[in-house]
């Protein structure tokens, strides 16, 4: 029996999402596969998947509209759905992490459910509707699923650990030697964007997306604020650029899975939709420009512990950046 798809009458996505898609001749196609796979519910497949992970990637925004991407962790089953238009999380912000600042009833929110070792994952927004000590509850917007492409392949260990036991936090606005050492190695992180006009409404909310790329590939400027990161083709959703095209703010984290360090950015983005600039990564089709305001890095923060990545078969296409004089 086949589950349903989007009941409403109004587009899954809103007028950035649109104005994308319209821009590079993908609309009609968008509507018809955003209508069939976008859902406002849990399927009992993504219900099941939430509930067997031991970490999610959180997207939220904080009061002054700064967006901030978090990681959650517990045991397996510490997300749970009762219904399929409810999510139950019973775990803490670590320690650090700018979601504990945030977290409040009413707030949008954002989940990437993702595997890294099967590179499964699956995405979700909507409303914290309560919380209390040991966590919080958020009812369904909008739940997907996502392709595999350019997820590194990393199995997990985790060990005992209390999300409350003080860790060293390191804030800054320009990017030191750890933060650019951490960066410069990363092939992976993740992206926190935001569009939560009235007029966008079921499509309205946070996103939280993976961004994944040979080590190296995000490109840290002379100013030590700015970042360039190639984009590869994709499911043509565009939900992170769709946010940026109505709101250019963005937040960004990094795991260095060797140390257990967690950087939290956020700032300004923008994409560069063309010019020679792009041509100097192979496998680019345009490029994502970030600009910091503030971040933070939390030393051995996160209580999990991988093992060596298996790069993704799709970056065999993908390149490196090259010196340009652009």
């Amino acid at each position: 029996m086949a589950i349903p798809g989007w009941t409403r009458s109004e587009s899954p996505f809103h007028a950035g999402e649109l104005a994308i898609q319209t821009r590079l001749g993908a609309l009609e196609r968008m509507d018809k596969q955003g209508r069939r796979v976008i859902r406002e519910f849990l399927p009992e497949q993504h219900r099941q998947f939430y509930a067997q992970l031991p970490y999610v990637i959180v997207g939220t925004v904080d009061q002054a509209g700064h967006p901030w991407a978090s990681i959650l962790v517990g045991e397996p089953g510490f997300m749970s759905s009762p219904d399929d238009r409810t999510l139950q999380v019973k775990a803490k912000p670590l320690f650090g992490d700018p979601l504990t600042t945030i977290l409040t009833e009413g707030i949008d929110i954002g989940f990437l459910g993702i595997e890294l070792h099967t590179r499964r994952r699956n995405r979700m927004n909507g409303v914290v509707t309560a919380t209390d000590a040991n966590g919080f509850e958020v009812r369904v917007g909008q739940s997907f699923g996502n392709c595999p492409q350019y997820i590194q392949a990393r199995m997990y260990e985790l060990g005992e650990f209390d999300p409350t036991t003080p860790k060293p936090i390191n804030e800054f606005t320009l990017l030191s030697e750890p933060e650019r050492e951490a960066i410069a190695s990363s092939d992976t992180f993740f992206i926190a964007t935001a569009y939560q006009d009235e007029s966008a409404g079921e499509a309205s909310g946070v996103d939280v997306s993976h961004r994944g790329g040979n080590p190296g590939f995000v490109r840290i400027d002379e100013d030590n604020q700015t970042l360039t990161i190639p984009d590869f083709s994709g499911n043509c959703h565009f939900n992170t650029f769709g946010n940026l095209e109505l709101n250019p703010h963005a937040g960004l984290l990094f795991i260095d899975f060797d140390r257990g360090d967690i950087l939290y950015l956020t700032g300004t983005a923008e994409v560069i939709w063309e010019g020679a600039e792009i041509n100097t990564y192979a496998g680019a089709e345009r490029l994502l420009r970030f600009h910091l305001e503030r971040g933070y890095r939390v030393q051995s923060s996160l209580p999990l512990h991988w093992s060596e990545p298996q790069f993704s078969p799709f970056l065999k296409d993908t390149g490196s950046w090259q010196s340009t004089s652009v």
